[in-house]
């Protein structure tokens, strides 16, 4: 495994830090990029292992360490975040790609990274990249409308338990015939039951499936 860590200068001269991991020596049959939410890094469950699917499916692995939950963005609204996102990735995603290109790409976004991929899609780069949504801010008008508008193939996973399922606007993504929905039932916005470990693990177990077979 090969794994190289770096940073750009981002918004207001932060510094965000990425990784890449390569599993082969010779050319990868593309890359996967992580989006992690605020407080879930790409260290947990549903991008860990998101992670480790690519990877054996000889893709590269683009993390991208953003740190949303830090004091620095404390007083900032959802506007001027969004903006920070949109900087961060996209000087992330240009310094990353300067000396490589790839033929396919995956974009992989979890709750306030849904917004960077938003962003993300509406890149000519990625026109045809496969798109995986989880647990999406569907009451940000910006992340449901750039899901409504999408053109590349997607896969949304989110629970009816989690604070950012918004029946109605779940119901109109059926619109959009590029996406398929996973609605399931009794979970939080970190695909869990709040209790229940196993049947937790089963979940992650189904949802981890879908990603390999998409």
């Amino acid at each position: 495994m090969n794994i190289h860590g770096d940073y750009v200068q981002g918004y207001k001269d932060r510094k965000i830090s990425y990784t890449v991991l390569s599993k082969t020596e010779s050319k990868a049959k593309g890359l996967a990029i992580i989006f992690p939410g605020q407080g879930y890094t790409a260290q947990a469950p549903l991008l860990y292992y998101s992670t480790g699917i690519y990877l054996n499916q000889n893709y590269d692995v683009l993390q991208v360490n953003y740190q949303y939950n830090d004091p620095f963005y404390r007083e900032f609204g959802f506007e001027e975040i969004a903006e920070a996102i949109r900087t961060d990735v996209g000087a992330v995603i240009d310094h990353a790609l300067q000396n490589a290109s790839y033929d396919d790409y995956a974009l992989i976004g979890k709750s306030i990274g849904t917004i960077a991929l938003g962003f993300e899609v509406q890149r000519e780069l990625f026109r045809n990249a496969k798109v995986i949504w989880f647990t999406p801010l569907l009451g940000r008008d910006f992340v449901w409308n750039a899901m409504m508008r999408s053109k590349q193939r997607g896969l949304c996973f989110i629970g009816d338990n989690d604070s950012c399922y918004i029946e109605e606007r779940f119901q109109q993504l059926r619109e959009n015939p590029k996406l398929t929905l996973r609605l399931i039932p009794g979970v939080n916005h970190g695909l869990e039951y709040e209790t229940d470990l196993f049947p937790s693990l089963d979940v992650l177990k189904q949802v981890m499936k879908e990603v390999e077979a998409f």
